[in-house]
């Protein structure tokens, strides 16, 4: 099966080629400048470098968030767009999952969160065999530490995020927590495509964003007409 697969839904912007299970090639940036931009480039060059086709895809992956909702809405579309022309599925990746996936050989619980401001973040808890243990969520981030307290056992944070909530993690769990290096912080398009190929396809148009919460603009509006 050959996956093309896109993420956009973080700082973080990658785009892998899969050929029949092996890693043909892999971009991955951890900058903040426009996804919209600079992904069809990165999907152009991946292809080439690659040899790959657009006729030779077999599916395409996405990370369909939590993350930014603006960085969501690009991968989705774009993911969307090439899978309708092109006539392949595609698949809807958690990009918590993608993270946690970097986890997958630590022997106790992963967290993959993402900073959501205002102290709180889009988390969830997965066990080592990468099945959720709590759902994912966007909760404060100190409440969702004190939860985790009461498992009493070793936990793996991992998260592009991490300078902004390390000094609590720390001071909540203690030796419970494992931080390993920044290179296991960040999801991995190839995981995306790998995660994609144990998944069922949904309908071209029921694949929508993750966002766990709606955005501000929209929180406001419904607020708004609350009160007329």
């Amino acid at each position: 099966m050959n996956i093309l697969a896109i993420d956009t839904s973080n700082y973080v912007m990658g785009v892998a080629v899969m050929r029949d299970g092996a890693v043909a090639g892999e971009y991955i940036t951890n900058i903040k400048k426009n996804h919209s931009i600079r992904l069809m480039p990165a999907i152009d060059q991946v292809m080439k470098e690659t040899g790959m086709k657009p006729e030779d895809l077999d599916r395409i992956a996405v990370a369909h968030g939590p993350g930014s909702y603006t960085g969501v809405r690009i991968g989705l579309t774009t993911a969307k767009t090439m899978a309708w022309s092109l006539g392949i599925p595609v698949v809807g990746v958690s990009s918590l999952e993608a993270v946690a996936r970097q986890g997958a050989f630590f022997q106790g619980y992963v967290c993959p969160f993402f900073d959501a401001r205002r102290g709180l973040v889009y988390t969830g808890l997965y066990r080592s065999d990468m099945k959720l243990e709590k759902e994912e969520t966007n909760v404060l981030m100190e409440e969702w530490l004190h939860q985790l307290k009461e498992l009493e056992a070793p936990i793996l944070f991992l998260s592009q995020d991490l300078a902004v909530h390390k000094e609590t993690i720390e001071e909540v769990l203690g030796e419970s927590a494992f931080i390993p290096g920044a290179p296991y912080q960040y999801a991995r398009p190839a995981i995306i495509a790998t995660i994609s190929a144990e998944k069922e396809p949904c309908p071209l148009h029921e694949l929508v964003p993750n966002y766990l919460r709606i955005p501000e603009a929209e929180a406001k509006w419904l607020e708004q007409q609350e009160k007329k």
